[in-house]
């Protein structure tokens, strides 16, 4: 199954920053992807995830699991949140034992997301 993080590059972390030049969430955006990145992980960047207030910020999710947000990070987090995408791959609803989760992800998590349930009719009813 794959999974996603979400990239939010535009977030500017409290930067300011000179027309031209990468902001926080661009910045960090580069650094996962020059990452070590786990099989079954798509990097993929986004306007906003609206948490502007805690940026730079990413997102991790798949069909069928808790998604979550965390922010406050910057691009030396990168090695971190590749070590919690790898474990939340391995989790099959999502959830990732308190433990096994690197401290950034204990720490600066910002939102927890249950999985969407789609009805039994919905599904009939589509195909």
């Amino acid at each position: 199954m794959s999974v996603t993080l979400h990239v939010c590059t535009t977030c500017k972390a409290g930067e300011v920053v000179e027309d031209g030049q990468p902001v926080a969430g661009a910045k960090l955006l580069a650094a996962l992807q020059a990452g070590a990145v786990p099989a079954g992980l798509r990097i993929v960047g986004v306007e906003c995830l609206s948490a502007c207030n805690s940026g730079a910020a990413v997102a991790l999710s798949a069909p069928g699991r808790w998604s979550y947000v965390y922010g406050r990070l910057t691009p030396a987090d990168a090695p971190d949140i590749l070590l919690g995408a790898a474990a939340y791959l391995d989790a099959p609803d999502g959830i990732v034992p308190w433990r096994a989760r690197p401290v950034i992800f204990r720490k600066q998590s910002l939102a927890r997301i249950p999985p969407i349930i789609i009805p039994p009719i919905l599904t009939a009813l589509e195909a």
